[in-house]
């Protein structure tokens, strides 16, 4: 039996008594630390700030060392797998150019070119920033990206803090198993300013949705966005050669076995990402006056491609600038009607004639089979813009400008043509109409030529519905009568008398045939005193398609069909 010193209890019973008596206050001396966040003071709060500029504005100016210093996950790589060779610069470049093609990777789809047609925008070449449909999943870096933040081809852009704030400690391991290591984590936010509206990145306007690939979506050009940064502080004492970084992009991770999800690193609450409620689009008050010289620049550029997509740029800012719509509405019009002349072939010397051939090409194609009115770029799989495109743009910009401009009636008479080619038959008649309405009786010359488009768009009416007991068809043979009563010039009196001949194609047994020939006999007489006219722009008019079948199916036609022969037969 094992005997116990009494001197060795009463030991025991000393420092038992000693320890009850301690005061319980020295546990909780110091105040105590929340495990999840830690909050910097203002020296460190100012060196997060700090550091969320420096690396925003590196990435804007294409800076791929400052970049990749101020990056967490390059600088992990770096912390974790160190180089062979620390000393040499060429290996240390060529890590940090690693790095910015992993930060730059995401960029990639939003500077794809999908302009097809005339929806090309400005810049026209090179690189063009459209978020799309992305634009909620882009990183913080595409708000900044070098394409935007060098100059040329913008004037680049501005970064303003606008607030910053402790979050929850991002974490992270250093080694597989390794201990988890929480650092500080502030939340920066940055407002992107872009300078020029003409070089800003677009997005989608808002609430716009792709409901058929036919529907052109609205596209605005964004002047102001708020993007929130991650920055990690602390991370010296880990080893990390900076105390702070962004966390931008996570580090890239592999399983630890098959069918294991891969660890994330870091872990953070936040990440750096941009504040869609903050985004603000250019508008038409922004900067009126840049928006007149771009469309005057846009006047002089010497390629079409250029030309509509500064005008297109300048629309999307502001959708009313009359400049730019007026130089718009020229152009494509213009090359609409030399598209025109290319299929023809006729050499027409005076210009009012050659315009009148002109638009008389496109009236007629578009009563007929009107495949070049119909198919376009994108569908027909062309590598250049079709009529199609000239006329799906230019319609939308002439109904603009004629409801802010109503007085212009050049723009109306080329908006009734616009609607006619396109086959929209109710505003087709509708616009002439209105316009004869509204020409004072005593403008004998624009009333003149309004009742003839008149009559031409109800003949085209008649002419795709194949209707023939249509009473347009005699309300076309009015106005051009009407026309002709008015008609000052040698050119409208031969229109005049040749769309009545026309009209009477759609009529019942084509009408009186003996009228038809005497309307297309004053018709020659009229068409020999036009200035600058000639025996190949008649025989166009008359082998026209639809008039040459009714004449070359009655003998009382010949000897005007006869006239028009070559002299080879």
């Amino acid at each position: 039996m094992t005997t116990v010193n009494p001197l060795f209890g009463i030991l025991i019973l000393s420092v038992l008594f000693a320890i009850l008596d301690a005061p319980v206050l020295t546990l909780a001396a110091s105040p105590s630390k929340t495990p999840h966040q830690t909050k910097l003071g203002g020296a460190a709060r100012q060196a997060a700030v700090d550091t969320a500029i420096r690396y925003a504005e590196a990435i804007a100016h294409g800076d791929k060392v400052a970049a990749g210093q101020l990056d967490f996950a390059c600088q992990y790589k770096l912390v974790t797998v160190p180089l062979a060779e620390p000393a040499q610069s060429a290996t240390a470049d060529s890590s940090y150019n690693d790095c910015w093609q992993a930060l730059t990777a995401g960029h990639t789809p939003l500077l794809k070119r999908s302009d097809t047609g005339m929806n090309v925008l400005w810049p026209s070449a090179g690189p063009l920033v459209f978020y799309g449909d992305d634009l909620s999943r882009a990183s913080a870096s595409a708000f900044v990206m070098d394409a935007l933040g060098l100059t040329p081809p913008g004037t680049g852009l501005h970064l303003a803090v606008t607030n910053s704030r402790s979050i929850p400690n991002g974490s992270f391991r250093l080694a597989p198993n390794g201990k988890v290591i929480g650092v500080p984590t502030t939340l920066v936010d940055l407002t992107v300013h872009y300078h020029d509206p003409l070089t800003a990145p677009l997005t989608y306007g808002p609430n716009t949705v792709q409901w058929t690939s036919t529907i052109k979506r609205e596209r605005r050009a964004v002047k102001s966005i708020t993007t929130q940064w991650v920055v990690f502080s602390g991370l010296r004492r880990h080893g990390f050669p900076r105390d702070t970084a962004v966390f931008h992009l996570p580090v890239e991770t592999t399983p630890e076995a098959p069918g294991m999800v891969a660890e994330r690193i870091p872990f953070t609450t936040e990440t750096s990402r941009a504040l869609l409620d903050s985004l603000v689009w250019w508008g038409p008050d922004d900067q009126p006056g840049m928006l007149t010289v771009a469309a005057a620049r846009a006047a002089a550029f010497p390629e079409l491609r250029d030309r509509v997509a500064m005008l297109n740029r300048i629309l999307i800012i502001d959708p009313n600038q009359a400049d730019a719509l007026t130089v718009l509405t020229r152009n494509l019009y213009g090359v609409l009607l030399r598209e025109a002349a290319q299929n023809h072939k006729l050499m027409v010397k005076d210009p009012a004639l050659s315009l009148t051939v002109n638009e008389f090409y496109w009236t007629t194609a578009a009563a007929s089979d009107r495949l070049d009115l119909s198919l376009v770029m994108e569908v027909g799989g062309f590598s250049q813009p079709t009529p199609a495109d000239l006329l799906y743009r230019l319609l939308p910009a002439l109904q603009t400008l004629a409801k802010i401009y109503p007085e212009r009636l050049d723009n109306r008479f080329r908006l009734g043509m616009a609607y006619r080619w396109n086959n929209d038959q109710g505003p087709m008649v509708e616009t002439f109409e209105a316009l004869v309405k509204d020409i004072p009786a005593d403008r004998k010359t624009p009333k003149a030529e309004a009742l003839l488009q008149l009559a031409w768009s109800r003949i085209n009416k008649v002419a795709w519905n194949r209707i023939l007991h249509d009473p347009d068809s005699f309300r076309a043979y009015e106005d051009a009568k009407a026309a002709l009563a008015l008609a000052e010039l040698p050119l409208d009196k031969f229109l005049a008398e040749y769309t009545m001949a026309y009209s009477m194609i759609f009529m019942p047994d084509y009408g009186d045939k003996k009228e038809m020939m005497k309307h297309l006999t004053e018709a020659k007489r009229w068409f020999d005193d036009i200035p600058g006219k000639n025996e190949e722009v008649w025989r166009y008019f008359l082998h026209s398609e639809s008039l040459k079948a009714v004449l070359d199916g009655d003998p009382m036609f010949q000897p005007i069909l006869a006239e028009t022969k070559l002299p080879n037969g």
